[in-house]
């Protein structure tokens, strides 16, 4: 038993979350030294272009695009490609792909296992693939290791399954909310990350906790300015029918993401090609998209914050108009994401998300721009909004995204807006999410499911059971009773008198310090707890497990009528589970 299993419950949780926090704060540290190592290694030095970074992380809107040896944008990608798909295939299969799926399924379906060895693999996978220039974002392996360590931490600690689940969970929102500076917004994300329509309320508090802690480490190191800057325009009450129109087209666009990325994805995964060679096929494809519109590698950020303020004479298109690059942009990055990630790739889909919907937002904004010019006199809100809208959407994290993003803009003054976009571009897109490892509701969970149904241990009787007649008599000597224990492979016995009164049980740890020619009646442990024949499979379970026994003593009016063993039991609920299966009923 850990010590912690001895703690009340938020006593508990305060200070495993301020655990999960500092690992969250360092990780995402560590992640973003390691993934800013390499964009300068493979964006700045290889290729010689300049990337923008958002006003949050040293940015500035006086960016000056240079291509520099733009030729080169293949070479790199391929080269991240190759980098990550060996260190993935060879050490950790699991940390391919966006990792924030790996996460929510070990948390359903795994009792929150994750394998130590995924945490350096997605660090220096995800860093390589985003960092030489692949469509992906920094979320989702910032989830998957945060998690991964949360889980190492849960067995070090000796935590039960139950908390270890927690933790991952607990680790997933810490993790974002570390790295994009969001502390509210990475706490209910964790809780609403792992359904489509519900949350974990439980999960709440401890993700709180951690984000904050997180968020400090992270903050005080980098900088607490939000991502994106400050957002400082006043609220127009005229435009919310337009932020209307703007859910309807990112909650449209969200099932196109999704189909998209899942058919790549799925193509991937058919093609009859060396596994390691995938992401190689996949970042190559991705480059081709990247030479017509480079605005579509890494994460964007940057990007975002210049159309905010739109600064459109600092994108660039080798062979598009700019008005042409920002209506195709959207689409631009679903297939460059989706070639760079759902091939094998390693890296998130909440950042290309967010790009994707700022430029939707920035579409939007300037076609009723040229509509209402004295009404949208700016694009702003319109790429704000639309990363909500959009992300809510394809995530299905409709609460958590509207907080991260009034976080990572400071537009406190735009939530009605965000609100309403959000709302409408949820109920568009249907059951499409992106994190397909999501379940519908916490009723379709493994981990409740015990909590919803009426569970067959409390349909089945006692008297159902085979019973077997295993006891120990008061005038029976040590050594009998010793033999019928080793027999029978039981540490204990229940004990009747001469005329079949249960009085009690005698333990083998008590009989083996006696000598054997000793009767029993002198080491009988009186007022053990029994059941009756009228009894559930549920009762019988509880007191097995309160006594660490694999028996219980049946007792009808004082008599003893038989013992209920662990294997009798389990085999009585495994034939009635066939006989529900072929469509029979059980008894209640």
């Amino acid at each position: 038993m850990s010590v912690f299993d001895r703690m009340p419950y938020y006593e508990k949780w305060f200070v495993l979350g301020l655990i999960a926090g500092v690992v969250a704060g360092l990780a995402a540290t560590v992640f973003y030294v390691v993934l800013h190592i390499m964009q300068y290694l493979f964006i700045e030095k290889l290729v010689g272009m300049s990337y923008p970074r958002p006003l949050g992380e040293g940015g500035s809107l006086d960016f000056a695009f240079s291509p520099g040896h733009y030729y080169l944008i293949p070479l790199s990608l391929a080269i991240g490609g190759a980098l990550s798909g060996l260190i993935v295939y060879t050490f950790a299969p699991e940390a391919e792909g966006h990792g924030t799926d790996a996460a929510i399924r070990a948390y359903h379906y795994n009792q929150g296992k994750i394998r130590w060895v995924v945490v350096p693999v997605k660090i220096i996978a995800s860093a390589i693939t985003i960092g030489s220039g692949g469509s992906a974002g920094r979320e989702g392996p910032t989830a998957q290791f945060s998690a991964g360590v949360g889980s190492v931490l849960a067995d070090l600690l000796k935590l039960s399954p139950e908390d270890r689940r927690k933790m991952v969970a607990v680790g997933i929102g810490a993790g974002i909310g570390t790295i994009f500076k969001t502390p509210i917004g990475g706490a209910l994300l964790a809780a609403e990350i792992l359904y489509r329509r519900d949350l974990e309320p439980e999960i709440i508090y401890p993700a709180m906790v951690a984000s904050a802690v997180g968020y400090v480490i992270f903050g005080s190191i980098f900088g607490f300015t939000p991502v994106f800057g400050y957002y400082s325009e006043p609220f127009n009450p005229l435009r919310l029918p337009m932020y209307a129109v703007l859910g309807l087209v990112s909650g449209a666009l969200a099932i196109v993401y999704v189909k998209t990325f899942y058919g790549v994805h799925d193509a991937f995964k058919k093609l009859k090609v060396n596994r390691y060679l995938k992401p190689v096929i996949g970042a190559l494809i991705a480059s081709l998209i990247a030479l017509v519109a480079p605005e579509v590698m890494s994460t964007g950020y940057g990007w975002i914050n210049l159309a905010e303020y739109e600064k459109f004479d600092a994108f660039y298109s080798p062979v598009l108009p700019v008005i042409v690059l920002l209506v195709l942009l959207p689409l631009l990055k679903i297939l460059a994401t989706s070639f760079s990630i759902g091939s094998g790739g390693s890296g998130g889909v909440f950042a290309p998300g967010l790009f994707i919907g700022a430029f939707i937002g920035a579409d939007v904004g300037l076609l009723f721009h040229y509509l209402f010019p004295q009404v949208v006199p700016s694009i702003a809100p319109f790429v704000v909004i639309g990363m909500a809208a959009f992300f809510g959407a394809a995530g299905k994290v409709p609460l958590s995204v509207i907080v991260m993003v009034t976080e990572m803009t400071g537009s406190l003054q735009l939530l009605p807006g965000t609100m309403i976009a959000v709302a409408i571009s949820y109920v568009v897109s249907g059951n499409y999410t992106i994190y397909q490892a999501q379940v519908p509701t916490r009723r379709d969970s493994p981990v409740h499911k015990s909590e919803y149904e009426v569970p067959l241990m409390r349909l089945l009787k006692v008297k159902e059971a085979k019973l077997q007649d295993l006891r120990a008599r008061i005038a029976d000597t040590v050594e009998k009773a010793v033999s019928l224990m080793e027999e029978n492979g039981l540490m204990g016995l229940p004990v009747t008198d001469g005329n079949d009164n249960f009085v009690g049980v005698v333990f083998l740890k008590d009989l083996v310090k006696a000598r054997p020619d000793e009767i029993v009646a002198k080491y009988v442990v009186r007022g053990v707890p029994y059941v009756r024949p009228e009894s559930t499979f549920e009762d019988s379970w509880e007191i097995m497990a309160r006594l660490r026994s694999r028996w219980v003593a049946v007792v009808k009016d004082g008599k003893y009528v038989g013992t209920l063993t662990l294997d009798n039991l389990l085999e009585a609920y495994r034939r009635a589970e066939r006989e529900l299966a072929q469509g029979g009923s059980t008894k209640a």
